[in-house]
């Protein structure tokens, strides 16, 4: 596959696909890219019902120019782990696109990334506005939303400065959040079907809602609980080696 930026001409391949109802997937094969690169472009750049191939191009071309300009921070802590910079800065961007897509504000979505790619899972807020080169308020709104959605917890070091780590269990608990959420769905269409009457079109339509999201929500909760434990695997053999270990134990 090819490497580099995107091309302009790749841009309008892009918002062409974009304006056809196609799939990330399905504009990357087009172009011979990772589906995470056509992710990021879109994501970045207005999302997929506002991209604009030369406002894309045109604001690349600026974030290039500051990159270069832009001196290195003294404070920037040393990549002394082996790991390429650049494929872990482009990795973090891909991480936050994704959590972008699924809903979650860029702000917030830029502190989780940031703290899932530290081997720690564990930054302060100096550490975070530093890493983000935002400001101190903006990680702070950021952690609070987080911190309200269990996303990441708080706790104090022995020099008592504030941490925000992302526990092992963020994702189960996310998932059971989502599935009560829908359970509140159920209860609602379900009353619904009482008010409008039984047999008619509109009840049969929040009762088959009802039926669809409450299979939904009890399969959510379920697999949660039976997964839980691979969140809480440690870490293994590189892959050819011992199996992990499964859901169920």
């Amino acid at each position: 596959m090819p490497g580099g930026r995107l091309t302009q001409q790749e841009r309008q391949q892009i918002a062409l696909g974009l304006a056809d109802g196609l799939a990330y997937a399905e504009i990357a094969r087009s172009l011979d890219r990772p589906t995470s690169t056509v992710t990021r472009e879109v994501m970045r750049n207005g999302g997929p019902t506002a991209y604009r191939a030369d406002l894309a191009h045109r604001a690349t071309e600026r974030r290039t120019r500051r990159k270069q300009a832009a001196p290195r921070d003294p404070m920037s802590p040393p990549q002394t782990d082996g790991r390429d910079a650049e494929a872990v800065r482009e990795y973090e961007e891909t991480f936050t696109t994704v959590l972008m897509g699924s809903g979650m504000p860029k702000m917030m979505s830029r502190v989780m990334a940031c703290l899932y790619v530290t081997d720690s899972g564990s930054l302060t807020a100096s550490e975070l506005a530093r890493r983000l080169q935002v400001s101190p308020a903006s990680v702070s709104k950021a952690i609070a939303f987080l911190d309200s959605q269990g996303f990441v917890r708080r706790e104090t070091d022995e020099g008592r400065r504030e941490r925000y780590v992302v526990d092992d269990d963020v994702w189960y608990q996310s998932m059971t959040a989502s599935a009560r959420s829908i359970a509140q769905v159920v209860d609602i269409a379900r009353q619904g079907v009482g008010v409008l009457g039984h047999g008619t079109l509109a009840a049969t339509r929040l009762e088959n809602a009802a039926r669809f999201l409450d299979f939904v929500s009890e399969s959510t909760a379920r697999a949660a609980e039976q997964a839980r434990a691979i969140l809480h695997s440690k870490p293994g053999p590189a892959p050819g080696g011992a199996e992990e270990p499964s859901p169920d134990h």
